[in-house]
């Protein structure tokens, strides 16, 4: 049966509409109540903000269009889960115009910590500007592009590397495990840590001796670098609570639960590929349910005390809380 996402991808692919006004589903915000004592100072350390396309235009090579997501829907997301600090990460169809992500950063104040997206032309001045509005380091995303190339895939960690060491920041990856083997050496070597997306890119469904997934434990357990447990429903379909995932979770904490961090990945959107739309189409966000996903962290982590490094401590570290 088509669900309400399929009806309107399928619209989209009909011609039938690229209205935004039309096929509007406002980002998700949570159903189910957590469940949980949430610590003071928890941070979700994976957020969007797509603002208006009229003040921040979208990326012309980009490879789709989300619907827009704001601050103050953020803001509400946030207080239904009891958390108050917040990391914005700029998506891939911004190129590398932070200016949205900048926006949602003033919107919270101290609160709120960001990580940019740079290419070669972006200067050390700009930099510097970046670092006093709050953001705390830069991300490569290698999957939403498609580069799977190990050849490419570490001259772009190395080159961020050299460009970061100087102050301090870190290097965020969204990307997959076989590439995370491919640069390993590198991130080991790094003088700054490396940050990777969505449990690593990791399928739930490859199991636990996938390629690749070992070598992020490794990574995780040497202490060089973190992984988000975030977007359970990327690396699983078996949602809303993801039972698959839960090995993953556990076995990524108990290597080393100074190195994780939680996030929501919200507003949710759908980069993956179909063919069927143009990039210009307008395509809905997943619906998740952000308080019952944020209900499995207990499941993967049932130490109060761990949870309280996941949410808070480890943020505090990595982006200077």
């Amino acid at each position: 049966m088509l669900n309400r996402r399929s009806l309107l991808l399928a619209s989209l692919a009909a011609g039938v509409t690229t209205d935004t006004t039309a096929v509007r589903a406002k980002a998700a915000q949570p159903a189910t109540p957590v469940d949980f004592d949430v610590p003071a100072g928890a941070c979700d350390c994976h957020t969007h903000i797509h603002g208006d396309p009229e003040k921040f235009p979208f990326f012309a090579g980009r490879v789709y269009t989300p619907e827009p997501a704001s601050p103050e829907e953020m803001a509400a997301l946030h207080k239904a889960l009891h958390i108050q600090r917040v990391v914005i990460v700029t998506p891939s169809v911004y190129g590398t115009d932070n200016s949205a992500t900048l926006f949602g950063m003033k919107a919270r104040g101290n609160d709120a910590r960001g990580v940019a997206v740079i290419d070669d032309k972006t200067t050390e001045g700009q930099l510097d500007a970046m670092n006093a509005d709050g953001f705390r380091g830069i991300r490569l995303n290698l999957a939403t592009g498609g580069i799977n190339d190990p050849s490419v895939g570490r001259a772009r960690f190395q080159a961020a590397v050299d460009r970061m060491k100087a102050r301090g920041w870190h290097v965020q990856l969204y990307t997959n495990t076989p590439m995370i083997a491919a640069i390993k050496d590198l991130v080991l070597q790094s003088p700054v840590p490396a940050v990777f997306d969505h449990f690593g890119g990791a399928q739930a469904a490859l199991g636990l001796e996938q390629p690749g997934f070992g070598d992020l434990v490794e990574l995780v357990r040497s202490g060089k670098a973190y992984v988000k447990i975030s977007g359970a429903y990327r690396a699983s379909t078996r949602g809303p609570d993801y039972p698959d995932v839960i090995p993953f979770a556990k076995t990524l904490i108990e290597a080393n639960p100074d190195r994780i961090v939680w996030g929501t990945d919200w507003p949710h959107p759908d980069s993956s590929a179909h063919p069927e739309l143009k990039v210009t189409d307008v395509r809905p966000y997943y619906q998740i349910d952000d308080g019952r996903l944020m209900n499995q962290l207990p499941v993967w982590a049932p130490d109060a005390a761990i949870r309280k490094k996941i949410l808070v401590d480890n943020p505090a570290r990595l982006y200077g809380f």
